[in-house]
C-alpha cells in the first residue's frame, strides 16, 4: 500500500441524482484499521474568465439554493456525459452570457473539495469575446443576470461577499496577478 493510501473494501451507493451521486466507502487505513468515507461523485465542471474589449470581467448573478442567496460568479457549468471540457466551456459561455470567443485557453484544473468530493473544475480564459446575435438559451431551471465589472470592482465584490465562491475568487486573483486591472 502506498503511503497514506486508503484501500476501498466496500462501496455503497446512497443516492444517484441529476448532478451528483453519493456513496459510502468502507476503507482500510494505512495503519490497518477501517473507517467510513462519505463521498460526493461529480462529473466535473468548467468555469470561464471572459473579458470584454474594455477589460471588464463578464459575470453572472444567480440564486444559489445551498447558500439561500444570490451570488456573483464567472460563467460555469457541469460537464455533460462524453463532452470535452473545452466544448462545455464554450457552451456555458454562450448560454449564460450571450458571448462567444475567438480563442479559449485552458489555465488550470483544480478540485473544489477533495475531502469529500471528486469535482474537478477546468478553468479557462476566453480571448477575443464577441456578442452572439442568437445566443443559446439557459437551462429551463437556471435564471441569471449578466454583469460586467472591472477587476477592481470584482475584488470589492469579494470583500462584500457578493462573490463568495472559490472558482470566481480564484479567477479574480488570477487577473490581479496578471495585472489585468492595470492594463486597461
Amino acid at each position: 500500500m502506498k503511503k497514506f493510501e486508503e484501500k476501498t473494501i466496500t462501496t455503497e451507493t446512497i443516492y444517484q441524482g441529476k448532478i451528483i451521486d453519493l456513496q459510502v466507502d468502507e476503507v482500510e487505513l494505512p495503519n490497518g484499521k477501517t473507517s467510513k468515507r462519505e463521498l460526493v461523485k461529480h462529473p466535473g465542471a468548467v468555469a470561464v474568465i471572459a473579458l470584454t474589449p474594455e477589460g471588464k470581467v463578464v459575470m453572472v448573478e444567480q440564486y444559489r439554493k445551498a447558500l439561500e442567496k444570490s451570488i456573483i460568479e464567472i460563467p460555469a457549468g457541469k460537464l455533460e456525459p462524453g463532452e470535452e471540457p473545452d466544448k462545455t466551456a464554450l457552451r456555458e459561455l454562450e448560454e449564460e452570457t450571450g458571448y462567444g470567443c475567438g480563442n479559449l485557453e485552458h489555465l488550470i484544473s483544480f478540485y473544489t473539495s477533495p475531502g469529500f468530493a471528486d469535482e474537478l473544475v477546468h478553468l479557462y480564459i476566453a480571448h477575443d469575446i464577441y456578442p452572439i446575435h442568437e445566443s443559446k438559451e439557459t437551462d429551463e431551471d437556471e435564471f441569471v443576470e449578466l454583469i460586467e465589472v472591472t477587476v477592481e470592482e470584482a475584488a470589492q465584490l469579494i470583500k462584500e461577499q457578493r462573490i463568495y465562491d472559490a472558482k470566481t475568487a480564484y479567477a479574480v486573483q488570477y487577473l490581479q496577478l496578471q495585472s489585468w486591472g492595470n492594463k486597461r
